[in-house]
């Protein structure tokens, strides 16, 4: 069953253009230039990706992608005109998993829309696995997080990072490495970014974000998971 990728942008002509080069790689398209029908579609259809313009006439940007992320685990990425490396981080903090400035190629936007996409459905052929005595269970077939007993979700993103560094506990790994690992292909601007990505899933598996225990950073390394695999 082909994918369906909800795109929210204003205008008309760019709307079209993005949207026949989504169908044309086989996705389900379903548009809209409205952030309160944006959020009303996300809810009565379940997306499995939304390409969200931020300067939308009715609704912010801003809000719709926050409201999104508040629904649940549905890939965002970002399409603006907002280049300024300021406003980059915004809309990943925001939960964004990718940021597509304009003026842009729409071939690489299908190709970030389809690596989004790979990462959200990929599943390993292997069991589930413990670290730091059950705090966090990582079951990949499943796609599931399971934090301190809880079931947490996480975006595509988060996913990747999470899963990259839980795969040999305690290696550091460089930004470079990771944003490589986490998308499969490496563009100007993007390494940094994943400071953002770890930002996010700190929030959601660590007790203390200011004090990271399981998601740690190494200065002037990169990142590493700071609990053992059990067993």
């Amino acid at each position: 069953m082909a994918a369906t990728v909800l795109l929210v942008e204003d205008e008309r002509k760019l709307r079209e253009l993005v949207r026949t080069y989504l169908e044309r790689a086989g996705l389900t398209v379903l548009s809209t230039g409205s952030g309160a029908e944006a959020l009303s579609l996300a809810a009565s259809t379940a997306p499995d990706l939304v390409v969200l313009d931020l300067g939308l006439p009715d609704v912010p940007g801003e809000s719709v992608a926050s409201e999104l992320r508040a629904a649940g685990p549905v890939p965002i990425l970002i399409l603006t005109a907002r280049a300024a490396q300021e406003d980059r981080i915004a809309g990943l903090e925001l939960g964004a998993d990718d940021y597509v400035t304009k003026p842009f190629s729409p071939r690489e936007l299908v190709l970030r829309v389809q690596a989004i996409l790979r990462r959200g459905h990929h599943a390993a052929g292997q069991e589930s696995a413990s670290y730091g005595n059950g705090v966090l269970v990582i079951d990949e077939p499943r796609h599931r997080l399971t934090v301190r007993g809880a079931d947490v979700d996480l975006t595509p993103t988060e996913w990747g990072i999470l899963v990259a560094l839980a795969s040999v506990p305690g290696r550091v790994y460089s930004r470079f490495e990771l944003i490589n690992r986490v998308r499969g292909y490496e563009f100007e601007g993007y390494e940094r970014t994943i400071d953002s990505h770890v930002k996010n899933l700190r929030r959601k598996v660590e007790k203390d974000p200011g004090s990271p225990e399981i998601v740690q950073t190494v200065l002037g390394g990169g990142y590493r998971l700071g609990i053992d695999r059990d067993g």
